[in-house]
């Protein structure tokens, strides 16, 4: 049996530098193959455990060799010169001459590429705290994002979301989502509607001279604008204390946040806030006694 696991259904888009930090350091040699001519070519190509304790893998990565000249290991001209009478013999011979010179080649670079190999790991494990949430894009995508809205405990659990705004932006399934996650740590519930928002301003301006230009008039205006509504049911145990006021404005800076970054220009977001009351508890049942309208006693 052997002591090292053998790594197994590996997926197809994983490389090399995340499958060895699970193996112990002299545990594993590692042979680069080259690139292969099709882009769907496996970084792994291979894996296999040699004498039971020591894991060969092969890579699909170039060599020092492949980015050197060709003419530095072998000769340009080796196929050139071949006699007609000779050329079936002679040109397997110079192949092999090729592939032990490549062979060479590739054992001499070998320490120099797993060296690389090993710092590229290093360099993975340093930076993969940061690129695993994208800590990077938040900070350059919400660089002017001010304290008094990285204090707030919503707008907290949305900057995460912030390096997939350009897939988020205008979706108003994904908003909802996302609204409805947030709200959910909090303990709320969260209803969405969509409407349509008349805006009229029938104040016309006129000028009374001669030399009055178009840009000086002005007729009135009448447009609709679409509005998302989302309904907040809130409930405490105490009323309206200051508690409340401060969820108001922590709800109205969410909206001017999420208004930035996830909605459309042409489209405005609005929260509704409900005073939700829990049903009256007698004992250990509920009874509702509803009135002919909407009431809870």
């Amino acid at each position: 049996m052997n002591s090292l696991p053998m790594p197994s259904n590996l997926p197809s888009d994983i490389n090399v530098e995340l499958l060895l930090p699970y193996y112990p350091l002299g545990k594993f040699k590692v042979a680069l193959k080259g690139l292969h001519k099709r882009n769907t070519y496996n970084d792994i190509i291979e894996t296999e455990i040699i004498d039971d304790d020591i894991m060969h893998v092969g890579v699909g990565r170039n060599s020092i060799y492949n980015s050197l000249p060709e003419y530095v290991f072998h000769p340009i001209d080796r196929f050139d010169n071949i006699p007609a009478y000779q050329e079936k013999e002679r040109y397997q011979e110079e192949i092999d001459k090729q592939e032990e010179e490549m062979r060479k080649a590739y054992l001499f670079f070998a320490p120099i590429d797993v060296l690389l190999l090993h710092l590229r790991s290093e360099v993975r494990e340093k930076i993969n705290p940061l690129g695993s949430e994208d800590l990077v894009m938040q900070q350059i995508i919400g660089d002017n994002i001010t304290e008094e809205q990285r204090q707030n405990r919503f707008i907290k659990q949305i900057i995460p979301f912030l390096p997939c705004c350009k897939y988020i932006r205008g979706n108003r399934t994904l908003i909802t989502f996302m609204l409805r996650k947030i709200f959910m740590e909090e303990g709320l519930s969260l209803k969405p509607k969509k409407a349509t928002r008349q805006y009229s301003d029938e104040e016309p301006r006129y000028e009374n001279r001669l030399d009055m230009t178009l840009g000086e008039c002005y007729v009135g205006n009448t447009f609709s604008e679409s509005v998302s509504y989302y309904d907040i049911y809130y409930w405490s145990d105490e009323e309206c204390t200051d508690l409340f006021l401060k969820f108001i404005d922590e709800v109205e800076l969410l909206r001017l946040f999420i208004k930035d970054f996830f909605f459309s220009v042409e489209e405005d977001v609005v929260f509704d806030i409900h005073h939700d009351e829990p049903p009256l508890r007698l004992a250990d049942e509920v009874f509702y006694n509803y009135l002919n309208y909407n009431t809870n006693i």
